[in-house]
């Protein structure tokens, strides 16, 4: 990619309108400091001292960040949260985003706020390293009035955007946004809007999803097509193939192997990862491939382009330790084009 097409495709995203529809959580952050380590009198056990604690948006919430990075002009969230702490802090990070338009964000007591709480080594001059996690999470079905309420909304954003995001995180079928219900929605909205972009995420299938452009990793593509997928030859075949039979263009990460799109047209592309630059934490990296290959080729980028700045976007956020990081319109600009 050039200089000069990078800066047209990026001069787009101010005026791009983005929804993301999913499963929005707190990324709850407790740093640790080892030299304050004490003994409970209580119960002999060790105490971890934390000396800070940092929370920011994370699952759907990761791609918005993003999202925001990029300065895209306007995004709406279409999610929920519980009416906790957790969830206080999440609507303020939500409000907290300029570009971001949270009338379609649903704080109910039915549900709990989505949590990842993750404790934290800091210690001067090692990179951080993090503890088991704590999770917060809802282990019922999402009730029907959330579903319904969820649901509208995405029937009116469909219809004012001019991309969609459906990201599907939760472990637990139906207990999130992203359920059955809403999924038939979504195939209804296709049909009304055949010219709208839309890009599904599902960490646990993507399988029966409705025509929609699929992202997923390699192991994930073996688990939708229930084949064993090696070589980029093989994911390029299989891609293209699942691509075609699908109607919707599809997206395979390879972790250090890059990434691959395919489109039904049998247009089929592999753009490797850039060199790594140090220490990494590849925590959300995928989130940073989905935000840029929604924005890319909502802003009128080729399948190639998009992969080019997708994996420009990845690499930078890996090598942002001890966070989940974004990356922006400049630091891409930065990466792809080095000054002498």
């Amino acid at each position: 990619m050039k200089h000069q097409r990078f800066d047209e495709i990026a001069a787009k995203y101010p005026q791009l309108r983005i929804a993301v529809v999913g499963d929005f959580c707190l990324d709850r952050y407790l740093e640790i400091d080892p030299a304050c380590r004490e003994v409970s009198i209580e119960t002999g056990l060790e105490v971890y001292n934390v000396i800070n604690v940092r929370s920011q948006l994370g699952a759907a919430g990761t791609i918005l960040n993003n999202l925001v990075a990029l300065g895209v002009g306007e995004l709406t969230p279409v999610g929920f949260c519980g009416d906790d702490g957790e969830g206080y802090e999440l609507r303020a990070a939500l409000k907290g985003k300029a570009s971001v338009r949270a009338d379609h964000f649903l704080q109910t007591i039915e549900r709990r706020t989505f949590t990842y709480c993750k404790p934290i080594m800091v210690e001067p001059g090692k990179p951080p390293r993090e503890l088991n996690r704590l999770d917060s999470k809802n282990w019922s079905p999402t009730p029907e009035r959330v579903q319904n309420a969820l649901r509208e909304s995405l029937r009116t954003v469909a219809g004012s955007t001019d991309a969609i995001i459906l990201m599907d995180q939760v472990d637990i079928p139906e207990t999130g946004v992203v359920t059955a219900n809403l999924l038939e929605s979504v195939r209804a909205e296709t049909a009304i809007h055949p010219n709208l972009l839309m890009i599904g995420d599902s960490r646990r299938s993507l399988k029966g999803w409705p025509p929609v452009c699929l992202k997923m990793n390699q192991s994930e593509l073996q688990t939708l097509t229930g084949r064993t997928v090696l070589s980029i030859d093989d994911v390029m075949n299989t891609a293209g193939s699942l691509s075609r039979s699908h109607g919707r263009p599809v997206f395979i990460t390879l972790a250090e192997q890059g990434i691959v799109g395919a489109e039904p047209s049998g247009v089929v592309e592999h753009f490797a990862a850039p060199a790594l630059r140090g220490e990494i934490d590849i925590v959300g990296a995928g989130d940073a491939v989905t935000a840029n290959l929604t924005a890319a080729l909502a802003a009128g980028a080729t399948l190639r382009e998009a992969l080019e700045l997708a994996m420009a976007a990845a690499s930078i956020v890996i090598h942002q330790l001890g966070t989940t990081g974004t990356a922006r319109a400049d630091d891409i600009r930065a990466l792809l084009f080095p000054r002498p």
